[in-house]
């Protein structure tokens, strides 16, 4: 209620700021602002879950509509606001913000290369290649390929999904790992278009957990996803990789019944590499206590557009990258694929190659 609220007031402080700006009647102003304010709408149409009940193709059109605007909605109160501060200095004439297109024609402008240059980078996938050396026996030095958030749905399609499997086949990794979020809002998406066909292209073992997103498009859909792509789940479960690694996966956090770290791991071989997945990197102090090795992440996006990337650093021990505790290493991933609008503005889209080796 309190982020709706709020949605509500930034809503308000925009549209009565385009109103004042516009140079045009007062019905045109009217059909302006009430199509602005549906697209906003369609938002709540997004979370309903009544997108499932729609053709495919106006689902998909309703998402990216309702996606889009509320960023479109986030960057024209930052920038109504400054002008704002910037009036009250005397920095700013008071026309700049009154019936004028000047200032009309600089505002769509600016939103536009700004748009043009966030969709560019969220469809320029970053390769993040990170080193972990450990004193633990390791057969041979390994590659792995490590990704969260793919966010499959009604935005990213069987397309989308088909660059990444061959931008992960070309690296040969001996085992692939994601960390949650495979799936976006809803799994409808992702029968209608097969993409677990996709999956079954890829020419390496894959392990993966569920994410927040695999709850809130319902559990056994997404675990019924999961077993067609022939993808390893691991729900508060162990896996040895190799007689090398045990690879720990933990259910999401949204289920508050899952088990505690310190009961997964209370009867592995600390002898061998432990590897943890978790998708949410909260609470990273734990790893670090029940002598985890290294822990991948995601969730966190690192808010995937500016500045919202400021309130993720705020929230967590690391929002983003590598980071460690003690003996224990962690990368938290801003994700391969995303959530709402194809908009990556002050951070990336990206998968990790990890080298593990001995010292």
């Amino acid at each position: 209620m309190k982020v709706l609220f709020v949605l509500i007031l930034c809503l308000i402080y925009v549209i009565w700021h385009l109103w004042n700006l516009l140079p045009l009647s007062a019905l045109w102003k009217s059909i302006i602002l009430i199509l602005g304010m549906s697209c906003v709408a369609t938002l709540f149409l997004d979370f309903s879950g009544k997108l499932d009940d729609l053709p495919m193709g106006i689902a998909k059109c309703f998402y990216a509509i309702g996606t889009t605007s509320i960023i479109m909605l986030l960057y024209l109160f930052i920038i109504l606001l400054v002008a704002d501060i910037g009036r009250l200095f005397h920095i700013i004439p008071k026309s700049f913000l009154y019936s004028n297109w000047y200032s009309v024609i600089s505002l769509c402008a600016f939103l536009g290369v700004v748009f043009i240059i966030g969709n560019f980078n969220y469809y320029n996938k970053v390769r993040v290649p990170i080193e972990l050396t450990t004193d633990k026996l390791l057969d041979k030095e390994y590659k792995v390929v490590m990704a969260s958030d793919l966010h499959l749905g009604y935005h990213n399609s069987k397309k989308d999904l088909a660059k990444w499997v061959d931008m992960i086949n070309a690296e040969k990794p001996d085992f692939i790992l994601i960390a949650g979020d495979i799936i976006d809002i809803s799994v409808r998406p992702l029968f209608a278009e097969e993409m677990a066909d996709e999956f079954l292209r890829l020419k390496a073992p894959v392990y993966a957990i569920l994410g927040n997103h695999e709850y809130y498009s319902g559990e056994p859909k997404a675990k019924e996803f999961y077993k067609r792509a022939k993808i390893n789940l691991l729900v508060d479960d162990v896996a040895e990789i190799n007689s090398t690694f045990l690879l720990v996966g933990r259910d999401d956090r949204t289920n508050r019944r899952r088990k505690p770290l310190k009961d997964i791991l209370q009867n592995v071989d600390s002898s061998k590499y432990i590897i943890l997945l978790d998708h949410q990197p909260y609470k990273l102090e734990q790893a670090e206590r029940y002598g985890v090795d290294f822990q991948f992440s995601g969730h966190t996006h690192r808010g995937q557009v500016w500045p919202i990337s400021w309130v993720t650093d705020a929230l967590y021990e690391c929002s983003w990258g590598e980071h460690s505790r003690g003996n224990t290493n962690y990368y938290v991933s801003s994700g391969l694929g995303i959530w709402g609008a194809k908009l990556r503005i002050g951070t990336q889209s990206e998968y990790v190659v990890a080298t593990f080796k001995n010292r």
